[in-house]
């Protein structure tokens, strides 16, 4: 029998025993077939080249069968195919389509399957799609899903039958809940990777804070007494008022006996110079920093007594930074550095300011030996606070040599 002329054919509801398979040649001689419907024949699946035979068709409806996954090669052939049904077949994707380049098909049935994700790529395999129909599939109400739900909501192409009905199934906790309220926006940004950025950037800075503090904890409080002096500095260099004093002396409370039995005698008494010291000439009840500040700022000079114990405090670091930070930012001879004891120059490596006023200026120290020495001492350290000359000019006058 010739069937070429046949534009339509149903095959539905064969019973037969067992499972039905297609026969490739099945629909050979159809050249003018359009219309094929095969519902409800238990198939379990479609050979890749059963529709070779049937160039022209453009409705398929393969409902109601067992087959789980369609290849796409089974479309290829097919390529004016513009409707399709394949309802409660069980299908677990629609990945098929996006290979199956059915670039006219408007219609597409495919309720009640076992799908829960409809991908970009989906979508976009068909865009002819005029109207498409995903009823009572059990959608995923996640992320995964947000591309689709937006495009339910703004597209203006294809009528997605009855979509406020869709309901989701996975996760439990979202169980019958509409797949239309899923929030989207939640899903742009990826709060997981955001959280994962944020904690790794976090323990990689803990990791180097911890290595820095470990390895140059001493050189770091070094740099924030600095940062302590520069701030004071700036803030009261235009607030200077006049001299009170000849000279500030800032000293460790351990040299404490030089500086009453040695210094304050001679500089006061004999020389006759007025002197800002700690315990003396402090206001009781102010800020000890603003004390020291005042003190620096309200003298002509600034008398560092340097020891070991000076070096190792901070508030004598503290108000050695102030006076090098007004040497060298206005230019004026106001430090005196006077050494009780020699101090080695791998002692002195945390103390880069200090350092660097040693390269620049000679010292003063104390010779605890000769008379005569100690003589010279005291004149020197007279011509110092007598000079008013720049720093530089103020090297030569500083003679002594340095025993450090």
């Amino acid at each position: 029998m010739k069937l070429s002329h046949l534009k339509t054919l149903l095959f539905s509801a064969q019973h037969s025993k067992g499972k039905g398979f297609f026969p490739s040649n099945f629909l050979q001689g159809l050249t003018s077939l359009s219309t094929f419907i095969f519902h409800a024949n238990q198939l379990l699946s479609f050979p890749d080249d059963s529709f070779t035979h049937t160039p022209c068709l453009t409705d398929l409806d393969i409902s109601s069968n067992q087959l789980l996954d369609v290849s796409p090669n089974l479309f290829i052939p097919m390529p004016n195919l513009m409707h399709l049904k394949m309802n409660s077949i069980y299908l677990r994707s629609l990945d098929f389509l996006i290979d199956a380049n059915l670039t006219k098909l408007k219609y597409l049935d495919a309720m009640k399957n076992a799908f829960s994700v409809l991908s970009k790529d989906i979508i976009q395999s068909v865009p002819s799609l005029s109207v498409l129909d995903l009823k009572f599939n059990g959608f995923m109400c996640d992320c995964d899903n947000s591309w689709f739900v937006e495009w339910i909501i703004k597209n203006d192409q294809t009528e997605v039958v009855d979509a406020h009905s869709y309901t989701c199934s996975y996760p439990p906790q979202t169980k019958d809940k509409k797949l239309l309220d899923l929030k989207v926006q939640s899903c742009i940004l990826d709060v997981g990777f955001i959280c994962f950025i944020t904690t790794t950037c976090t323990n990689i800075l803990i990791l180097v804070a911890t290595f820095t503090y470990h390895f140059s904890r001493f050189q770091l409080i070094y740099a924030y007494y600095i940062l302590l002096a520069w701030l004071y500095d700036n803030k009261y260099r235009n607030k200077r008022a006049a001299s009170q004093y000849d000279a500030f002396i800032s000293y460790n409370t351990h040299d404490e006996p030089w500086v009453y039995r040695e210094l304050v005698p001679h500089l006061e008494k004999t020389q006759g110079w007025k002197l800002c010291l700690h315990h003396r000439d402090f206001l009781p009840g102010k800020p000890i920093v603003e004390n020291i500040v005042d003190a620096i700022y309200g003298s002509r000079k600034t008398i560092c007594v340097i020891s070991r114990r000076y070096l190792q405090s901070e508030w004598c670091s503290k108000e050695m930074q102030l006076a090098s930070f007004r040497l060298f930012d206005e230019r004026e001879d106001v430090l005196i550095l006077v050494f009780l004891e020699e101090i080695p120059s791998s002692h002195m490596s945390p103390y880069y300011r200090m350092k660097k006023v040693l390269r620049k200026r000679t010292y003063l120290s104390w010779p605890r030996a000769s008379e005569q020495e100690q003589r010279l001492f005291w004149e020197k350290l007279r011509q110092a606070l007598r000079s008013t000359n720049t720093a530089a000019e103020d090297v030569l006058l500083l003679t002594v040599s340095p025993s450090a």
